[in-house]
């Protein structure tokens, strides 16, 4: 099964069970710094391209030629789209509440199209979550999620997300993701 089929004013479509994230300005992302240049970062943000962070839309005074000294390859940044231009280059920003270096925390990864399922009804499936972990999680819109606290609360996090990702496209996930999340609360 490659999705479901739906109707929208009479004409059909396949909304997939996977699809690639394809970024917009203002989207949040996570993004994994693999190359530094004297001025500018290159995020990997699970897109077709990377994203690029110049020094000028980073939350520090960086000096030219002095960009590792703040983010070298493999950290992991909270950004925005700034852009998307013709060409496709994702310009990226770090300034705005709560963009940053994220230097705890565990980042994993979940299919783009499942993020509206864990927003859905109030982010009522997150704030489940959220509540019986008390973890910090952020989900940002390119398919990564951070999660933040004690080692035992990420690793039900993480189980939590793994069913989300396995089953969460099926119906009547709502329910049965409050049956697991009352069965783990009962152990």
């Amino acid at each position: 099964k490659l999705g479901w089929a739906k109707e929208n004013n009479g004409v059909l479509f396949v909304d997939p069970i996977f699809a690639k994230y394809l970024p917009r300005s203002g989207d949040l992302v996570i993004g994994i710094i693999e190359s530094v240049r004297n001025n500018l970062w290159f995020a990997e943000v699970n897109a077709p391209f990377n994203g690029l962070l110049p020094m000028s839309l980073a939350p520090w005074k960086v000096e030219f030629g002095a960009a590792r000294e703040h983010m070298d390859i493999g950290d992991v940044m909270l950004a925005r789209v700034q852009e998307v231009d013709e060409s496709h280059n994702i310009v990226l920003t770090m300034k705005g509440v709560g963009l940053r270096k994220l230097k705890e925390g565990s980042v994993v990864n979940m299919p783009v199209n499942l993020i509206k399922k864990i927003r859905e009804n109030n982010e009522s499936i997150l704030n489940q979550l959220k509540d019986f972990t008390d973890c910090r999680i952020l989900v940002a819109e390119n398919g990564r999620v951070w999660i933040d606290g004690d080692s035992d609360a990420v690793s039900i996090a993480k189980d939590c997300i793994e069913l989300i990702r396995s089953e969460g496209h099926l119906e009547g996930f709502k329910e049965r993701f409050s049956k697991y999340i009352e069965e783990r609360r009962n152990e």
